[in-house]
Parts: C-alpha cells; structure tokens; sequence
C-alpha cells in the first residue's frame, strides 16, 4: 500500500476519534475517489502516490470551483464549506509553484524546446508538464505558457 493512502487511512481515524466532522468526510471522500480510481478500468490495481495525488489535485479542483458556484449563487455557507473541504486535501498535495518558478519553468522549457511563436505552445506544454507534475495546475501553466509564446 502506497505511504500517501497509509496516511489518509490514519488520518481518517484519527479525525473520527477527535470528531473533526469536516476533516472527517474530506478524507473520506477522497479514500472514496482513490478507491474508485483503483477498481476504475479492465483491472484492479493499487495506485502509486503519483496518481494518489493526481486524484487529490482533481477532487481539490472540484471544491475550488464548487466553493466559486455556491458563492455566486448566493450560497456562502457551502461555499465556505467547499473551500474548507480544499483546504485539507491541499494538505496533502506538493507545494504549489509560485508565480515566478512556474516561469522560470516555462523559460527552461522554452530554450531547451527552441520553441518560438503560440503554434509551439503544445510542444513547450509536453516539455513543462513532466516538471510541473501537481503542483501547478494545468490551466495556469497554460496561461503562463500562452504569455511567453505571445511575448
């Protein structure tokens, strides 16, 4: 069993002992969705702390954009709920890049891809995305991407 699942399962039980309600479902359902993620396709298999944290990274999407929805609905209560939800998968995810590492990131990529002009942007994404792995999201390392080709 991969370290990452061992210390979600932990985690669980010990936040039902000290009765931390939001922690509590937050880890559940992400034991939920890694178990989902591991019977999902021909075969059952274990999944490695990479793609545990692949899992986290989109269940923590989820209550990002959940928590946006509900307050625009007027909702203030979910979304603070969401966002409560976020904070304590983001516990268990890699430090997020900042700004400026992501662009020295995309720098590198750049000059070590010789890519110039947008129409390269998929070829620098392919050289970007290895290196980023979780700690940036996608759309913001296309974004910044995007910025760098233009400019």
């Amino acid at each position: 069993m991969s370290g990452l699942k061992d210390k979600l399962k932990a985690d669980l039980t010990a936040s039902l002992k000290n009765k931390d309600e939001v922690r509590l479902r937050t880890v559940r359902m992400a034991l939920a969705a890694v178990n989902v993620e591991e019977v999902a396709g021909k075969q059952a298999r274990e999944l490695t702390d990479d793609e545990i944290i692949k899992v986290l990274t989109k269940e923590a999407k989820k209550r990002r954009e959940a928590a946006e929805a509900f307050g625009n609905a007027g909702r203030a209560e979910q979304a603070q709920a969401e966002l409560d939800e976020q904070a304590v998968l983001e516990e268990y995810l890699p430090a997020q890049l900042s700004d400026e590492e992501l662009a020295a990131l995309v720098d590198a990529a750049i000059s070590e891809t010789g890519a110039v002009g947008p129409q390269a942007m998929g070829q620098v994404m392919k050289a970007v995305n290895p290196k980023v792995a979780g700690r940036a999201e996608g759309g913001r390392v296309a974004a910044a991407v995007r910025a760098k080709l233009a400019g």
